[in-house]
């Protein structure tokens, strides 16, 4: 039936994260209300782009059906939505996007993108995990330093601190449902975590820490 075609348009992918982010924030529908509500930190929009870079190499999707645009504008709107029903069940007025959030997006994700035998196998859910945790893996080095594995036993690592405050503190847990002043101090107790902030990101805004330190 191509002789019914009048014009056949052949498009790419976006290059980078930032194109893409542009298309993803042009296209998503968002009022104004949730604009006032919902901030979302420029890691959080780096963060869902990448998502969409990590499916298109992905073992489990399948190539030929390819991962469009429309993965990242439909999870974009799921992520705000996920934030902002947070926001009202937990009483607050304004929300910034946690890490936590990217969960809401996995029906977005799944409802995306073909799964090859393999990733059948897995299970579509699981793949949409390991495509975030992939996603935040590969971010995570553009703004601290690898996480290596030590080979002498004294070696020193820049996340020691980290690691002793959570060995310390092995009973820590970050919920879903705490408002916004719970969930800023069950973070701020993390002090490490700050520390690690003011030395590799010095010049990140206040309103983008907290996901930073979740991150």
């Amino acid at each position: 039936l191509k002789d019914r075609i009048g014009s056949q348009i052949l498009t790419h992918y976006p290059e980078n994260i930032q194109i893409a982010r542009t298309i993803t924030e042009q296209e998503a529908k968002r009022d104004e209300r949730n604009e006032e509500q919902v901030y979302v930190p420029s890691l959080a929009k780096d963060l869902l782009e990448q998502i969409s870079f990590e499916a298109r190499e992905s073992e489990y999707i399948d190539v030929k059906s390819g991962v469009s645009a429309r993965m990242s504008i439909t999870a974009f709107e799921n992520l705000l939505s996920t934030a902002e029903r947070r926001a009202l069940m937990a009483g607050d007025e304004k929300t910034t996007v946690r890490l936590g959030d990217f969960m809401g997006m996995i029906p977005a994700i799944t409802g995306k993108v073909e799964l090859v035998y393999e990733g059948e196998q897995e299970g579509a859910a699981t793949v949409a995990h390991t495509l975030i945790g992939d996603a935040i893996q590969t971010l995570f080095i553009t703004y601290f330093p690898e996480i290596k594995k030590l080979e002498k036993q004294n070696e020193k690592s820049p996340y020691d601190e980290v690691v002793t405050w959570f060995f310390d503190q092995s009973d820590f847990q970050l919920l879903d449902d705490l408002n916004e002043e719970e969930y800023k101090k069950m973070l701020d107790s993390v002090t490490p975590l700050q520390n690690l902030i003011n030395t590799h990101q010095p010049d990140l805004p206040q309103s983008d820490q907290y996901f930073m330190k979740e991150f």
